[in-house]
């Protein structure tokens, strides 16, 4: 069907999740239609532009975020579909085929998120202003204009460039303004990385997710989320999509049609909900105070005894604010929390049902099954398969 075959380049930096996943929707629009393509990409996955002027090929797929990229391509003479950020200024697209992630669906998305959960305080956790990090800069004026057209107010922080020297001095601003707004409050961070550093200060002063401050990212990054004792709720981008028209859209303009007014705008694939936002509009101090021990301690075998020694109230009168503000007793909480763990990693991870049981506290893997079967109704295995079909090597 196809009489020859095209020299295709892919620019991107893959040592980021979002150009992962666009290359990744590239091979799948590859692997649908069969092309006749010689894709190019650098052995360590990161663009290199000085050779790019000796490279003589059919087509380029590039990553237009970063400015240097698009300055070198924009008057390039081969087909050329560029993949970034969405723009509220239409004037910021380049004159080429463009496929966006959608900034303001993600912000929505978001929002809704923290919304629903019955937040009505608001923050953004952004960066700093440069030529680089022109998204986020979008991300962070489309989510005060949502968080506004509410009705709400939102504070915005956009923290500091961090390197091994700035490290310390950046945190410790971040828990300056983090201490300084309202609570419970939801942030948005412009990325799941910068909710790591949201995490982390809420560690160390003691204030409690999702409490305190429900906390939700932007790209569900894998290595993000198991880099922090809360498990973050993320929005996954969908960057699978991006590649797989920007590859559509290259592979029209090699056949010879005409799409350079083209621009698609590709909106969130879901939000991925976790612990961090995780809330509950708790009023009683008491109970938020057993909550953050129950979390973080459930799987280590605690039982009611030692959240009353925690929190220093009696049985009767703990166990009474839990039934007025929870509806139920501290040790179905406790039993609540050892099971969602053990349901988030047989979603997550590829451990076996052995190890989970012994991470979860559970006394053997018989008595896990037992209480999957109690009250999910299915083994933990058939929970796993439900999720992914691969078979497990439990």
């Amino acid at each position: 069907m196809f009489s020859k075959r095209y020299k295709i380049t892919l620019l991107f930096n893959a040592n980021k999740v979002y150009d992962r996943q666009v290359i990744q929707g590239i091979g799948d629009y590859l692997q649908a239609s069969q092309c006749d393509w010689d894709v190019f990409l650098e052995e360590d996955f990161v663009s290199r532009l000085d050779s790019l002027s000796r490279w003589h090929g059919d087509g380029i797929i590039a990553d237009f975020d970063d400015p240097e990229v698009a300055k070198v391509l924009q008057d390039k003479n081969v087909p050329v579909v560029a993949v970034g950020s969405s723009f509220q200024n239409p004037a910021q697209y380049p004159d080429l085929p463009y496929v966006a992630t959608d900034n303001e669906a993600l912000v929505q998305a978001a929002f809704e998120h923290l919304r629903l959960k019955g937040l009505e305080h608001f923050a953004f956790y952004g960066m700093p202003e440069n030529p680089n990090n022109r998204w986020a800069i979008e991300r962070e004026q489309l989510f005060q204009k949502v968080v506004n057209a509410n009705g709400y107010e939102c504070s915005i922080y956009r923290g500091l460039e961090t390197t091994p020297d700035s490290w310390q001095y950046a945190i410790n601003r971040l828990a300056d303004w983090v201490q300084s707004l309202p609570h419970p409050v939801g942030v948005l961070a412009v990325s799941d990385a910068r909710a790591r550093h949201i995490l982390q200060v809420c560690d160390h002063l003691g204030l409690i997710v999702p409490d305190r401050l429900s906390v939700i990212g932007i790209d569900d990054e894998d290595l993000t989320r198991h880099l922090s004792r809360v498990s973050l709720s993320s929005v996954a981008q969908g960057c699978r999509s991006m590649g797989f028209e920007a590859a559509r859209l290259l592979h029209k303009q090699l056949q010879g049609q005409t799409v350079r007014s083209v621009r698609k705008l590709i909106g969130p694939d879901r939000v991925i909900e976790r612990q961090s936002t995780d809330f509950k509009a708790l009023s009683d101090p008491y109970v938020i105070q057993a909550m953050h021990f129950i979390r973080h301690n459930a799987c280590k075998g605690i039982k009611v005894d030692q959240v009353l020694d925690f929190v220093k109230v009696s049985r009767s009168n703990l166990e009474n604010r839990f039934k007025d503000d929870i509806g139920h007793s501290v040790h179905q909480e406790i039993h609540q929390a050892k099971l969602n763990q053990a349901m988030n990693l047989l979603r997550n991870t590829d451990l076996s049902t052995n190890d989970i049981a012994e991470l979860c506290g559970y006394p053997s893997l018989q008595y896990m099954y037992a209480v999957f079967k109690k009250d999910m109704g299915m083994t933990p295995k058939a929970y796993r398969l439900s999720f992914n079909n691969d078979p497990e090597s439990a």
